[in-house]
């Protein structure tokens, strides 16, 4: 096969490990010649064999159709070799010191229109580019790992790149067969920004001894659709990798509370339990028969017939979907009786009660026991999920005091729904709703702080980290009214800033509480960004 682009000037990567071969590859395989440089003594040649290694497997597998011999790679003596370069993309380790004499050195070699465009995660062209000659032209291209099989690609303007050459590199970034999306030079750019709670709500509940290890990840993947639990995903990125990103954005963003680093996970680092690559993390490895559990113990009550108050018919749906629940409810296939409303210790709009009098209630970020206080009743509280109409799991937690016949009867009435039961202790928000919570908050400040559009927020978060669901429609199909109530009550419980919520989320429920439209919020001038669907 030959080149679709013979006469374009080759592209250079500088620095061979994992992320810089997987760069090259890419950019080989979509016709470019490329030229490999690293400071370590044959590493570019062993990349180029790895390299040609992974194209033969991927074409004996169907993936690809070209031919690996073919593909125009070579190695780079010295600096001096990547003269005729178009484009140099560095991926060499994160340190400023080290990029930046590396980026002086290069424009004293390439010609004044090349692009210089780095990898990091973490280290902003900003930062990179102060003292270059000529920082218009120093753009960030971050890739994500496996560079070849990951779609996303976050091109990053820092505060003197030119508008012209980040457009250059989402060219690049498109003619290699990648999605791009623009950020803004702040601590994280997208992915690494808005994915933090994803992991540190994880690492919450589990220091508050909510549940272990396999129950939490078990919720976030049964309950709210996320294909690995934080602790599995964490085990394989390994929690050094893992830990330092979140340690950087904590401190680029003046060590803000929404951001603080676990205790646990750095006991982790300390104690070498990396994860997989180390056999030990949350888990131990190789894991025989799974994780851990998967569904509660514990005795099990049939349910018949609830009592719900107004609008807890099966089936009926408002404009961001199923109410409260209904669809639960209806899944179960029990017998619904509507509650008096002239009752005065009648239930409160959205409740169910059970046989036994204990009362279930949607998780708005409360605990079940500040609910049983507010009702004088024992309460259970039923955590969200991504969709109550498919999700095969869900969490509960019973109020102080609550009669084990509540939960006995609770479990079962889940169970008839075909749903794995984990039974957790009260904490406010849960797991899935204090999550989501946080990442549509998140979503929704970066967005209004100016670092991307909604639109490519959510296509980051779906393709960067394989989300179910982008955080900012997320919020939508709860209701910006909801997300804040939830916000509110975790920072009402804990007061540490943690939970504090964005203003544009705010001002959106001032503004009539539905789809996020304030400044820079819709995603285009026809509406509120729509509902994705799940990627594949």
């Amino acid at each position: 096969m030959s080149a679709p682009f013979p006469d374009a000037p080759p592209v250079a990567v500088v620095g061979t490990g994992t992320m810089g071969a997987g760069i090259a590859q890419v950019a080989a395989v979509a016709g470019r010649r490329v030229r490999l440089l690293d400071a370590v003594a044959g590493a570019a040649e062993r990349a180029v064999g790895r390299i040609r290694s992974q194209v033969k497997s991927q074409v004996a597998r169907g993936r690809l159709a070209v031919d690996a011999d073919a593909l125009d790679i070579t190695v780079a003596a010295d600096l001096s070799g990547l003269a005729g370069c178009s484009v140099v993309v560095e991926a060499i380790a994160e340190d400023l010191t080290a990029k930046k004499t590396l980026f002086a050195s290069l424009e004293r070699v390439v010609a004044t229109d090349c692009v210089l465009a780095s990898n990091s995660s973490s280290l902003t062209p900003t930062a990179m580019g102060a003292g270059l000659a000529h920082p218009e032209r120093l753009v960030g291209l971050h890739f994500f790992n496996p560079v070849p099989a990951m779609r996303l690609v976050e091109v990053i303007s820092g505060l003197a790149t030119s508008p012209a050459v980040a457009e250059q590199a989402a060219a690049l970034g498109r003619e290699w067969g990648k999605t791009v999306v623009h950020s803004a030079a702040t601590p994280g750019f997208i992915v690494n920004r808005i994915a933090r709670p994803f992991y540190a709500e994880a690492w919450r509940a589990y220091e508050e001894r909510v549940a272990s290890f396999a129950v939490i990840d078990a919720v976030m993947t049964g309950a709210a659709g996320f294909r690995m639990g934080p602790f599995a995903l964490m085990d394989l990125i390994g929690h050094d990798v893992n830990e330092a990103v979140t340690r950087s954005v904590w401190a680029a963003f003046g060590f803000d509370p929404r951001f603080a680093p676990s205790l646990t996970q750095r006991a982790l680092v300390e104690a070498g339990w990396l994860g997989r690559k180390a056999g030990r993390g949350c888990y131990g490895y190789p894991v025989a028969g799974g994780s851990g559990e998967h569904a509660a113990a514990g005795p099990v009550a049939r349910a018949s017939r609830v009592v719900a108050q107004d609008g807890i018919v099966p089936g009926l749906v408002t404009e961001y979907g199923p109410t409260s629940l209904s669809t639960l409810l209806a899944r179960s296939g029990v017998r619904v009786l509507p509650g008096d409303p002239d009752d005065e210790m009648g239930l409160l709009d959205g409740t169910v009660e059970l046989p036994c009098g204990v009362v279930l209630d949607r998780c708005n970020g409360a605990t079940a026991s500040s609910v049983s206080f507010a009702l004088e009743r024992p309460v259970i509280v039923v955590d969200r999920t991504l969709d109550d109409a498919t999700a095969s799991a869900i969490a509960i937690a019973a109020s102080d005091g609550c009669p084990p016949a509540g939960i006995a009867e609770a479990v079962g009435l889940f169970r008839q729904a075909g749903m794995d039961v984990h039974v957790i202790d009260d904490i406010p928000g849960m797991i899935v709703t204090r999550t989501v919570a946080m990442l549509a908050n998140l979503a929704t400040d970066a967005v209004a702080s100016g670092v991307a559009s909604a639109q490519d927020v959510e296509v980051a978060m779906r393709l960067g980290v394989n989300y179910p669901r982008g955080p900012i429609a997320w919020g939508q199909q709860w209701g910006t009214r909801t997300v804040l109530t939830i916000l509110d009550s975790l920072e009402n419980w804990y007061r540490d800033g943690h939970y504090r919520a964005a203003p544009a989320l705010r001002r959106a429920v001032l503004a009539g509480g539905g789809p996020l439209t304030g400044p820079g919020l819709s995603a285009a001038p026809g509406g509120p960004l729509p509902l994705p669907r799940n990627p594949t």
